[in-house]
């Protein structure tokens, strides 16, 4: 080997059994969380990759497609100390970081009292994080970077393991972008398709009757302690190590993404390597493969760009799959194969058994089947592969139908 080629990454040594069992620990978590909450499984999956590596996240949607409860359940099953909050432009430092200390105040000492409030808690979640006031962000940004909160002359080490944020939309003002950049990930949370329906309802309903029963706290017991999680995360380290083909491919992939207009800074790209060694160990593996792309899917800086993300990477998960059928997929979860053949069969029978659509009607089932094709492929099974193909067929004998043309 010359001087000037690179030395090959060292081998990793196989998980030894105290990660494993760790990992599995954590992969129980993230049934918990699939089992209650419907199609949500790549949220998942994010939410355990950026605890275990220490980053942030921002979710992106509407109210009511369950973006604090996940995090509020994901906090329960670890038994972690947790802190959540609504914000408003009307929120206040205190009502977030803890209330002025009178007693030390009138001393001529200006400090905090934290306890029960952000600085002390390990797991974060800040509704609406945008809308809050710049005296708020200003002190976040300390705590996203550093792990630090000022309060008067001291500086506080947080035990803060993630933040995760929530916005129903973007934000577009500069003045935001230093927050936002901060979360190393962004993932969307939508409201359920049309297939997920009977789902929706049934799990709905039993997330009632369990509230009614007592609530959450009730039924949801620690499946992992914080001292373990905190093992696996000093863990963590001794797994950044890449093979070289790995890398060459994610630089492949990064300046693809950048020459399509998406903005990736060099620290995240760096940053990024964590989330992928993460994703590798809440697997139960020692090394990465390119299952653990799925990440880059979510590096988007406008909902536009989501799509485009899904172009560059998918063809590369896909691959994975193909030459990988027995693996688990890194951004798997349970799919309702049977759910979803049943939608299709409802609306096949709705546009081929003679009765008169309207255009409405008509539009919002082929909507519906796009859905379905999405989530057949999705899926990636021969038996899924297959059902998609009969989708495209029943696509185009609708388009090429009296129904459509007339």
């Amino acid at each position: 080997m010359s001087a000037s080629e690179p030395a090959p990454a060292p081998r990793l040594a196989p998980l030894d059994a105290e990660a494993l069992r760790l990992g599995e620990k954590l992969r129980q978590v993230g049934r918990a969380l699939d089992a209650r909450y419907l199609d949500k499984a790549e949220l998942v999956r994010l939410l355990l990759v950026t605890l275990v590596a220490g980053e942030h996240m921002l979710i992106v949607g509407p109210p009511g497609t369950a973006k604090s409860a996940l995090v509020r359940h994901l906090a329960r099953l670890i038994d972690a100390r947790y802190f959540e909050y609504l914000l408003t432009r009307f929120s206040e430092p205190n009502e977030i970081f803890g209330p002025i200390d009178i007693k030390a105040f009138r001393e001529g000492t200006y400090v905090r009292r934290v306890e029960a409030m952000l600085p002390d808690a390990d797991i974060v979640f800040l509704d609406e994080i945008f809308k809050s006031n710049s005296a708020i962000l200003n002190a976040l940004l300390s705590i996203l970077n550093e792990r630090r909160f000022f309060t008067g002359s001291r500086s506080i080490r947080v035990p803060l393991s993630s933040l995760y944020g929530a916005t129903n939309e973007v934000p577009n003002d500069d003045a935001l972008g230093a927050v936002f950049d901060r979360f190393l990930v962004r993932a969307s949370s939508e409201n359920l398709d049309s297939f997920h329906f009977h789902g929706l309802i049934e799990r709905g309903l039993a997330a009632e009757v369990e509230s009614l029963a007592g609530g959450l706290e009730a039924v949801a017991q620690p499946l992992i302690t914080l001292a373990e999680l905190r093992t696996l995360q000093a863990g963590l380290a001794r797994q950044l190590q890449f093979p070289e083909d790995f890398l060459a491919r994610y630089k492949g992939l990064v300046f693809q993404i950048r020459s399509e207009g998406v903005t990736l800074s060099d620290r995240r790209v760096v940053k990024l390597l964590k989330l992928f060694a993460s994703s590798a160990l809440v697997d139960g593996r020692a090394a990465v493969n390119e299952g653990d792309f799925f990440v880059l899917r979510h590096v988007w800086n406008s909902v536009d760009q989501i799509a485009l993300l899904d172009d560059i990477v998918g063809p590369v998960l896909e691959r994975h799959r193909r030459e990988h059928p027995d693996a688990r997929p890194a951004d798997a979860g349970p799919r309702d194969l049977d759910g979803i053949l049943a939608e299709l069969g409802v609306i096949r029978g709705l546009l081929l058994g003679g009765t008169p659509l309207s255009d409405v009607q008509l539009f919002s089932q082929l909507r519906n089947l796009q859905e379905i094709r999405a989530a057949l492929q999705a899926i990636g099974t021969d038996t899924a592969q297959a059902m998609a193909g009969e989708v495209d067929k029943l696509l185009e004998g609708v388009f090429e139908s009296s129904k459509w043309t007339g």
